[in-house]
C-alpha cells in the first residue's frame, strides 16, 4: 500500500538512528516532519556519495586511532616496573591508599606519555607490594602497567 521512502538523517532522532544513517521511513513522515525540521534530507544519488565518503573516512580514523592504541600499549608494557612511594606503618599498611590519580601521575613521570585517570583501573591498594594497573587506551586495546607501592624516605 504505502510505498517507503529513504532519507540521510542529519541529526539524531529516537527510534529511527543517528545522524548520518540513511534509513525508510513513510512518505509523510519524511514530508511533513523530518526534511522540514532539518532532521533528514532526501536520499539522492549525490546525498548517499556523500555519506558513504564519510563513513569511509570516519572508518580510517578509528583504524588509526586503534593503530595509535596499539603503539602506545607497546610502549607502556615496555618501560618496565614503576614504583609509587607511599607513607606506610606497621605491618606495611598504608597510611591512605593508592588512587587512580597516582597510577596517572606515576605512567606520566616514568613513561612520558598522558594517561586518563578515568581510564585506570587498580585494585584496592591498602599495603606495600606489587600491583598491575589496566589502562584502557581504546575500547579494543587494554595495557596492563606493573607498578610497586614502595615505602617513602623517611617513613617508618
Amino acid at each position: 500500500m504505502a510505498k517507503r521512502v529513504q532519507v540521510v538523517l542529519t541529526a539524531p532522532v529516537p527510534k529511527l538512528g543517528t545522524a548520518g544513517e540513511v534509513v525508510e521511513v513513510a512518505p509523510g513522515y519524511a514530508r511533513n516532519y523530518l526534511i522540514p525540521q532539518g532532521k533528514a534530507v532526501a536520499a539522492t544519488a549525490n546525498v548517499l556519495r556523500q555519506v558513504q565518503r564519510r563513513q569511509e573516512q570516519e572508518r580510517q580514523r578509528k583504524i588509526r586511532e586503534k593503530e595509535e592504541a596499539l603503539a602506545r600499549r607497546a610502549a607502556l608494557e615496555v618501560i618496565g616496573q614503576l614504583t609509587i612511594p607511599m607513607t606506610a606503618g606497621e605491618n606495611e599498611n598504608l597510611f591512605g591508599s593508592v588512587t587512580e590519580k597516582d597510577v596517572a601521575e606515576m605512567i606520566q613521570a616514568g613513561a612520558g606519555q598522558t594517561v586518563d585517570r578515568r581510564e585506570i583501573t587498580i585494585p584496592e591498594i591498602r599495603k606495600l607490594g606489587a600491583y598491575e594497573a589496566q589502562v584502557r587506551l581504546h575500547p579494543e586495546v587494554i595495557a596492563t602497567v606493573k607498578f610497586k607501592v614502595i615505602p617513602a624516605k623517611g617513613a617508618a
